[in-house]
């Protein structure tokens, strides 16, 4: 992608952010009392286990409904707030499956080794008792960014620790994201209309590659070597980075 000049900033006020809930246990989802915030400091220690793709499915798991987009209930909250407390981005707890929580369950899935088809089922709601928890590779004292090309999420870390994980989707083969070390360079807070599409809130770390707001963010690579994420998701995250703030690329 080649560099593209930026236009005016815009400020906005940033979007509300949902206060977490209590301990839960509904839908057989047990949910850890008074869970961080996503963007809060203090993170889940990383786990040891593997990826969840073989775990064994209990009966109980097996017995629950399956979640989807659309879906309503007790049973939703119970699996916002599990993700919440697992670090992943659901935009909030409100017990409505919209698209920030099936975005939150494709990033949990991605980082499980599972099917990337955003429905809370036997395995996906089995590997929920027992998840990995990534770690990340970088330390540093304030907040970065840690894209993982292999798994297609992106990390929001601090000091040691993932805060925030979202869905993302990285450059196809052909028009690769570069992998490295960099910072935010510049940043606009609008719509960006480039040569090879629009990007909302871009966050430029690499010449014309940038982490940005989309509104298609497929289960695969298939950007132009931008990092994309979901729009709402850029805009919970815009505030919280800035110009400078660390970003890394890996496989």
């Amino acid at each position: 992608m080649r560099p593209v000049a930026p236009h005016a900033i815009r400020h906005r006020r940033p979007a509300a952010h949902a206060a977490l809930g209590t301990a839960l246990l509904v839908a057989g989802l047990a949910v850890p009392a008074a869970p961080a915030s996503a963007a809060s400091v203090a993170a889940t220690p990383a786990s040891t286990a593997g990826p969840a793709t073989g775990a064994a499915v209990t009966l109980a798991a097996a017995s629950q409904p399956m979640l989807r987009q659309g879906s309503r209930g007790a049973a939703v909250t119970a699996l916002q707030a599990r993700l919440t407390a697992l670090r992943y981005d659901v935009g909030g707890i409100d017990g409505i499956f919209g698209p920030s929580t099936h975005h939150a369950v494709v990033a949990f899935q991605k980082v499980n080794g599972l099917v990337r088809d955003g429905i809370v089922g036997p395995r996906t709601r089995a590997a929920l008792d027992r998840p990995v928890v990534p770690k990340p590779r970088y330390t540093h004292p304030g907040y970065s960014i840690e894209v993982d090309l292999t798994r297609q999420v992106l990390y929001l870390a601090r000091r040691g620790a993932v805060v925030r994980i979202l869905d993302a989707s990285s450059g196809k083969t052909s028009t690769p994201t570069p992998t490295g070390d960099w910072t935010v360079q510049r940043r606009i807070d609008d719509w960006r209309q480039s040569d090879l599409g629009l990007l909302w809130r871009p966050n430029y770390f690499h010449g014309g590659y940038a982490v940005h707001g989309a509104t298609s963010v497929p289960t695969y690579p298939a950007s132009h070597g931008c990092v994309r994420v979901p729009v709402r998701a850029m805009d919970r995250l815009w505030t919280t980075i800035r110009v400078g703030t660390p970003v890394h690329v890996y496989r």
